[in-house]
């Protein structure tokens, strides 16, 4: 049986499926970025600390060894304080792309068709082997968790700070 050679163009396309003819398809707004903004395709009201999932009338197909990534827009999050829910994409998904929107603003936050919400980045990934231990390698930070580096220094400035503050009002 003879194999099929894969074009090494094919590792980096990334296949769209428009559902409509006005959908955007996903873009670099500028060659240096890494993400490639993707747009509602449907307006959307999102109360404060309200949640909701907007399509984006495409399918995509991600390649092979590589997954894609939603993340927050830059603008989105500064200018109206929306987030994007975290997004992981498959090769094998071929369903639509929808991102979950969280207005973390004290506002209502409109949201209009053709509006840039999330950034898609594709990137490679390992596989790896599962292997089960009984131990593992010791580390400097081992198993301190959330803000456990440069906490101790920010703590010992604060506390010379404090100290500071104390002897000026003596």
């Amino acid at each position: 049986m003879k194999k099929k050679k894969v074009s090494k163009q094919a590792d980096k396309e990334l296949l769209v499926k428009k559902f409509f003819s006005d959908v955007s398809l996903p873009e670099y707004m500028l060659a240096t970025d890494v993400g490639l903004d993707i747009r509602a395709n449907e307006n959307a009201i999102l109360k404060p600390l309200e949640q909701k999932t907007v399509k984006t009338g495409i399918a995509i197909k991600i390649p092979e060894g590589h997954v894609g990534l939603i993340r927050d827009r830059a603008g989105i999050v500064s200018k109206m304080n929306v987030h994007t829910a975290a997004g992981t994409f498959d090769p094998a998904y071929r369903g639509e792309v929808s991102v979950v929107l969280i207005n973390f603003s004290d506002d209502t936050v409109e949201i209009e068709k053709g509006m840039r919400i999330a950034q898609l980045v594709i990137l490679p990934v390992a596989k790896v082997k599962v292997v089960p231990v009984d131990k593992l390698p010791i580390t400097e930070r081992y198993d301190k968790g959330f803000g456990s580096t440069g906490m101790k220094e920010k703590a010992n400035e604060f506390k010379k700070l404090e100290k500071e503050f104390e002897k000026n009002l003596e």
